[in-house]
């Protein structure tokens, strides 16, 4: 039988950068559960980053790092030829740059979340996989052993090397993007429009039913008996982002309570 499964709700923030803002950072932080926040490499920069941490400790959100990949004029959305040792050491220099502003503010580094392409070549990839997990144990380390964990495509390399490291593991699920017949998730450079009938169904499925649907209609997967965690995923940049994060915290909330 099934575990009962808890959801949370995440966002990927601090998108902007210097005079250009991508999205209502504040509202949305008023909202979700976990901040993911951009390091630099795809988006953001000093001050923007540290705004971002400040509006996450005003709302009690728990904030983690988003590197990416070293593209911000593909906004990380594009794939790179790219060693493990390299991504290592990208996604520790950009997470060290956050932890920076979590000190500042007196706050802790709950998780690390890649961001882009490379998220799903860390999901296919497994050398990759373990050099991006790696990176939460280096700041587990640094911060006491309070224990970074790692949120990721469950049922992937990135779930199997957090296992192998030790590391735990949050799988995640996106509301505002689509998934393809086998379960891979279809990650754009741009994220198109997604109405609150399309947010609702897909929640629904996956909080009641343990679904996940595809770009194909009437096909739908499991997510598996053995999870019994999940964290939702709806993108800032999404267009009316802030109304589906509202959605997607009221559904959320109304699941929790009655599981």
């Amino acid at each position: 039988m099934a575990k009962p499964l808890k959801a949370t709700l995440n966002c990927d923030m601090g998108e902007g950068y210097s005079l250009y803002r991508i999205a209502d950072d504040e509202e949305l932080m008023k909202t979700i559960h976990l901040a993911n926040v951009a390091c630099g490499f795809h988006a953001s920069d000093f001050d923007i980053m540290n705004q971002t941490v400040s509006f996450a400790k005003a709302n009690n959100v728990k904030v983690g790092a988003h590197p990416s990949l070293p593209d911000r004029q593909g906004f990380g959305r594009r794939e790179m030829k790219i060693a493990p040792e390299e991504l290592f050491n990208c996604f520790t220099y950009q997470t060290g740059a956050l932890v920076g502003f979590l000190k500042v503010h007196g706050l802790a580094l709950h998780h690390i979340k890649p961001h882009g392409a490379v998220y799903g070549q860390m999901a296919r990839d497994l050398e990759l996989a373990r050099a991006g997990v790696r990176v939460c144990k280096v700041f587990s380390e640094v911060g006491g052993g309070n224990g970074v964990a790692f949120v990721g495509l469950a049922g992937t390399m990135q779930e199997v090397a957090a296992k192998e490291e030790g590391v735990r593991f949050i799988p995640e699920w996106f509301a505002d993007l689509s998934y393809d017949r086998g379960g891979k998730l279809l990650i754009t450079k741009v994220h198109d429009p997604v109405t609150k009938e399309v947010v609702v169904e897909r929640v629904n499925r996956l909080l009641k039913e343990r679904s996940i649907t595809t770009e194909v209609p009437g096909h739908y997967l499991p997510l598996g008996g053995e999870v019994d965690e999940v964290t939702i995923c709806v993108h800032s940049d999404t267009p009316g982002a802030v109304d589906i994060a509202r959605l997607v915290k009221r559904l959320v909330d109304e699941h929790n309570l009655s599981s």
